[in-house]
């Protein structure tokens, strides 16, 4: 009889205690893909908000730019980039309604070429998107604080220069930035308002998803010397410093508690392979050498958190599956978007779902055999058949 069908034997002997085995496992595989999942998922909400809302995909601008964001660092003449680009001028602004002043950061944008890279053009849930100079579109949650409706004036002023636009739409993004503090006017107006030749403050240029890392590496080898590119986690500031600390503390986390799964089930074999010396002593005698014993035991060690593991990744991938189809989060995350406005967090979050997470997993079953053999299996390979009939 071979050591797998005498192992599996075993496991089945005990079917109360490997089922007990198998829930601990289950418990352990959920959680190492949920969280694995929900940690990606994360991840993947915000180069989202800020690839395509917030911020852009790479940004180009001036080193001096990227220092100190004032327009008198912007660009004076538009350095060639062969992938889909737009210029963009940020400038800070009072913005007086009839009735409120706020301050905030204003985007000049080519309202057309605006199209290619943002969604937020897409999102104007009253009115419309900007066509021409003389207009302003506002994220709707600060059109309420500042108490402007469509149709409206409202002034920019930068302390230099002050121009009135009408308000032309209204944006519901989902993203906080852009709804609570989004304000976009016509690149020739930004221009206008800044004056002293400033073309931009920065080029937004296209980059396909998981590529803009490797895009703004490439280009900082091939722009203008001054200029730096930067990729979108580079772009989103505090929040990527909160997303990495949330990965370095789970992920640790997540190994601890497979490690406690394994000695769970090592010490429940220990305990098992305490009890069976005598059977053991017979299997030796028989001519069972004591390494395949030893082989023997973490093979059960393996069977009993592979039945777990197996179970557990049918759990939790259902349990993956039906939260990245539906918002489950969405009440959370608009709590969060209300308390960080500025964070640059989306209203809606949905976990990731990637066949890698098994992998990871598995490593309960890994862990589980390996300590079996270092401590029951060690065991087996110290005692005689003497020792073993006196059961020491």
């Amino acid at each position: 009889m071979s050591l797998l069908r005498l192992a599996w034997r075993n496991v089945l002997r005990q079917r109360r205690r490997t089922a007990l085995l198998s829930l601990v496992v289950i418990y352990v595989t959920v959680a190492v893909l949920f969280l694995l999942g929900f940690l990606d998922g994360y991840g993947e909400s915000l180069v989202e908000a800020y690839a395509r809302y917030v911020e852009a995909p790479v940004a180009v601008a001036k080193g001096e730019w990227w220092q100190d964001p004032d327009p008198e660092h912007g660009l004076r003449a538009l350095p060639p980039i062969r992938e889909p680009h737009t210029p963009r001028l940020a400038l800070y602004a009072l913005f007086r309604s009839p009735y409120r002043t706020e301050g905030g950061v204003a985007l000049g944008v080519d309202p057309e070429g605006e199209k290619v890279l943002s969604r937020v053009p897409f999102k104007v849930a009253t009115g419309r998107w900007l066509q021409g100079p003389g207009e302003v579109v506002l994220g709707h949650r600060l059109a309420e604080r500042l108490d402007v409706r469509l149709g409206e004036r409202l002034v920019l002023e930068t302390g230099r220069e002050a121009l009135g636009l009408q308000v032309v739409g209204l944006v519901r993004a989902g993203v906080g930035n852009v709804d609570f503090a989004g304000v976009y006017l016509h690149l020739e107006d930004a221009r206008r308002l800044v004056g002293r030749g400033v073309l931009a403050t920065h080029l937004a240029v296209a980059a396909p998803r998981g590529r803009e890392e490797a895009l703004a590496r490439t280009l900082n080898h091939t722009l203008p010397q001054g200029l730096v590119a930067k990729g979108v986690w580079d772009l989103m500031g505090p929040i990527r410093a909160d997303y990495e600390g949330s990965r370095l503390l789970y992920i640790p986390l997540l190994g601890l508690f497979m490690l406690l799964a394994a000695i769970a089930v090592t010490s429940t074999v220990y305990v098992s392979v305490r009890e069976r010396l005598r059977e053991f002593a017979v299997a030796e005698s028989l001519g069972l050498a004591p390494f395949r014993l030893a082989g023997q035991v973490a093979l059960e060690a393996a069977l009993a958190s592979g039945l777990g593991l197996v179970l557990g990744l049918l759990l939790g991938y259902a349990l993956l599956y039906y939260t990245a189809t539906h918002d489950v989060f969405g009440p959370l995350m608009r709590l969060s978007v209300e308390l960080l406005p500025e964070s640059g967090l989306s209203e809606h979050l949905y976990t990731a779902l990637r066949p890698q997470y098994a992998l990871y997993a598995g490593g309960v079953v890994a862990l589980s055999a390996l300590l079996a053999l270092l401590f029951p299996g060690r065991l087996l390979l110290r005692m005689g058949v003497p020792q073993y009939l006196k059961g020491e």
